[in-house]
């Protein structure tokens, strides 16, 4: 006995149709991709209302996604191919979870047909192979649910803490027949446990000598402004927690006391002098090197606002409020009483440094900062040289600087890419060393075919600055692999339509500089510098 269909609420549609109806309600204007086989059907007769990022390896594309979204505070939307190109996005995936960046990841997948036979091009188990740098994975049951699996992505990137998600989509799913499914509105912001805030008021208003910690979330969220205010009423001391990926505090501000080290002993050292520490939009704390964290002893109460659990349940002492930043910020300046504490002094700048031949790295670094409209945005990766940096190129707040959270290269040219796309009245500057800048050269291209407008300067110490730095407080001799002679950046710049000039003279870097962030489009400014490296740390011993 058969049964009639039964009646639906809404058109069929094809997959491919309602999956990019729901981009256009998320207010998805771009896909980043890198096409395969496995993704023909997805990208055939691609409408002209959104546009098709492409990207010449599949780790620039995450990296210009990952940009994107940050410039535009919403989901990067990419379509990767199947296993090889999901392999080969990894890096920069899990550099996405650690910068919190909202990804929806597509990737294709053979068809479900031959699928048992080991298909060319198939990826095996595909939704657990980005795990677990993802906060949800999967490969929809049936053709039919794709759309609402990509919808489910969308919802879980965009929710604090923000990340990358994953669908695997298999090649004939896309023409199959489905409902169109209707976009749903999910809230963002939660407040923090008002008896948690009062405790945290109490600790603030009897401390002599509070320090602030600032970290990333609070530039995720917009919450600068709200952040200067609390310090200026607070009266406290305000330091950038290690490795801070974004900039949560004006550099110049009186109040602004530096960067703490990644290192717990010096961590804890900078940090002597404070009775109480609040950690706000940071875990606490994130290290790179052993040693004892005194700091955690017991003499310092310790206080964390954070939108992220799983920060919260590994900081080893302390109170945490999980919220996210913005409730919180307005709920502690509300509720905080005027002080009487003295306003403390912030760090001293450093004279402006002078110009030698050959080129130190502090005359680069303070010449780029003069010259950099007041305006543009600095995405960077250069890490051997960052000390320098955050004395010589002090961030203005506010959606002014961006780098990988993760520590792993490749990240940053095709980020300062996706920058330059979703801030396009805007110059972005990407900082790079040289070693840095050949994990994902390829970026380049993409750059100049669109003419964006982007300055790539590239601090060519002819090696990995870093490995020589850490092979000096590590204390090992004769390492290989540290040395990089031969490259010619200007070449390979000109190679892929970017205008490009190399600088080994002082007296040459300023004109090279105008000439490059004024230029329109793409240019590319190599400078040699001086191959000495500062320590990033004290030595063992």
């Amino acid at each position: 006995m058969s049964r009639k269909p039964a009646k639906t609420t809404s058109a069929s549609v094809s997959v491919k149709q309602a999956t990019l109806d729901l981009l256009r309600v998320f207010g998805i204007k771009k896909v980043f991709g890198n096409p395969g086989s496995t993704e023909l059907p997805f990208l055939s007769d691609w409408p002209g209302d959104i546009d098709y990022v492409l990207g010449l390896q599949e780790a620039s594309v995450i990296g210009m996604a990952d940009g994107y979204a940050q410039a535009t505070r919403n989901a990067g939307f990419v379509n990767l191919h199947s296993a090889a190109g999901v392999g080969n996005a990894l890096g920069n995936i899990y550099t996405a979870h650690r910068n919190q960046t909202p990804l929806v990841i597509t990737a294709g997948q053979q068809a479900r047909s031959i699928l048992p036979l080991q298909a060319f091009l198939y990826a095996e188990r595909a939704s657990e192979f980005p795990r677990p740098y993802v906060k949800y994975s999967i490969e929809p049951a049936r053709a039919e649910d794709v759309p609402a699996a990509i919808a489910r992505a969308y919802y879980v990137a965009m929710q604090p803490p923000c990340g990358p998600t994953f669908v695997s989509v298999p090649i004939d799913d896309w023409t199959h027949q489905t409902q169109a499914i209707e976009a749903r509105s999910v809230s963002r912001e939660f407040g923090p446990d008002p008896s948690a805030m009062k405790a945290l008021v109490t600790a603030l208003s009897a401390s002599k000598r509070p320090a602030l910690v600032v970290g990333p979330g609070v530039d995720r969220a917009q919450a600068v402004d709200l952040m200067v205010r609390v310090a200026e009423k607070t009266r406290a001391s305000v330091w950038v927690s290690p490795f801070s990926a974004r900039c949560s505090f004006p550099e110049r501000h009186p109040q602004f006391a530096g960067f703490l080290h990644a290192s717990p002993a010096q961590l804890s050292d900078a940090l002597r002098e404070h009775d109480l520490v609040v950690v706000i939009g940071a875990p606490v704390f994130t290290f790179h090197v052993e040693g004892h964290a005194a700091i955690f002893d017991g003499a310092t109460t310790i206080f964390q606002i954070t939108d992220d659990a799983d920060a919260a349940s590994v900081s080893p002492v302390g109170t945490s409020i999980i919220a996210t930043m913005k409730p919180a910020l307005a709920m502690l300046l509300e509720w905080l009483p005027e002080t009487k504490r003295t306003t403390p002094a912030g760090r001293i700048l450093p004279p402006a440094p002078q110009a030698a031949d050959p080129i130190p790295v502090e005359y680069l670094l303070h010449a780029l900062s003069s010259a950099m409209p007041g305006d543009a945005v600095l995405v960077e990766e250069a890490p051997s040289h960052r000390p320098a940096m955050q004395k010589f190129m002090p961030m203005r707040g506010q959606d002014s600087f961006y780098t990988m959270a993760s520590g792993g290269l490749g990240y940053s040219l095709p980020a300062a890419v996706g920058m330059a796309l979703g801030r396009p009245g805007c110059r972005t500057v990407c900082l790079i060393g040289d070693g840095s800048a050949m994990y994902s050269i390829q970026a380049l291209w993409t750059a100049a075919q669109r003419k964006l407008p982007l300055t790539v300067v590239v601090i060519n110490n002819a090696g990995y600055g870093a490995m020589r730095s850490f092979s000096q407080v590590m204390q090992v001799r004769n390492v290989p692999g540290l040395d990089l002679p031969g490259i010619d950046f200007v070449r390979i710049a000109e190679g892929m339509g970017c205008d490009a000039v190399r600088v080994s003279q002082s007296s040459e870097l300023a004109p090279a500089l105008r000439r490059g962030l004024a230029h329109d489009g793409v240019s590319l400014i190599e400078v040699m510098v001086d191959s000495a490296v500062p320590l990033l740390y004290a030595p063992k011993g």
